[in-house]
């Protein structure tokens, strides 16, 4: 298993429409090259659940870091604007070196660009959600294909060198990470409502790649 990280917008569609051009005859559910603009960025309808890192540093508004978050002191790690956040309302967050986080699950909107708070967030070292586990990770049933076929794919994906207009463009970043498992190419994102998954599905083929959202709807 090979995991990538963060892949701007560009980059996807640059490597999509590469992919539709030059997909081999191994390569399953080859579809039809995309064009620009058309990789989706949804928002929510309603409220959803974020478990995740909220980092500020001084003079900077608060980030939710969706993604990975680098284990140093004080972590580092960036994401979308997170709105109406009040340190002085949660516990169990650090400050060091000019940095404050934590790490919580919370309850809000997302309108593509920023996620903004609804309700009171709870540490996550206090929450415990059910546990949902993907029926595409079951090793017992795995997706169709090989995984030298995977890695060319994920490939073409990383090749492309794009970035956003600016570094804190989140809305141009719904891709988090890519990694190969169980006959899958799963592709983190920040939000799905299906559109994505749908996207994929066109261009590849259902059952190559397996889309996970970090932001799930509110039970």
């Amino acid at each position: 298993m090979r995991i990538s990280g963060l892949l701007v917008l560009a980059g996807v569609t640059a490597s999509i429409l590469a992919l539709g051009g030059c997909a081999g005859s191994d390569a399953p559910g080859a579809g039809p090259a995309a064009s620009p603009g058309q990789f989706p960025r949804p928002a929510a309808a309603g409220e959803v659940l974020a478990q995740a890192t909220v980092l500020q540093r001084d003079g900077e508004e608060p980030q939710l870091c969706l993604g990975a978050v680098a284990q140093s002191l004080p972590p580092q790690c960036g994401g979308p604007p997170i709105l109406g956040w009040d340190w002085a309302t949660v516990d169990q967050s650090e400050t060091q070196s000019g940095v404050t986080w934590g790490s919580y699950a919370i309850t809000g909107t997302w309108d593509a660009a920023a996620f903004t708070v609804t309700q009171p967030p709870i540490p996550l070292s206090l929450y415990d959600p059910l546990a949902q586990i993907d029926p595409r990770l079951d090793e017992a049933n795995p997706g169709p294909s090989t995984e030298s076929t995977l890695l060319r794919l994920q490939d073409e994906l990383n090749a492309a060198e794009y970035s956003p207009a600016t570094a804190s463009d989140w809305s141009a970043m719904p891709i988090l990470s890519n990694w190969t498992q169980n006959g899958y190419l799963w592709v983190s994102v920040i939000y799905d409502d299906g559109s994505i998954q749908r996207f994929f599905d066109d261009q590849w083929g259902a059952g190559v790649i397996a889309v996970q959202s970090a932001l799930k709807d509110a039970d």
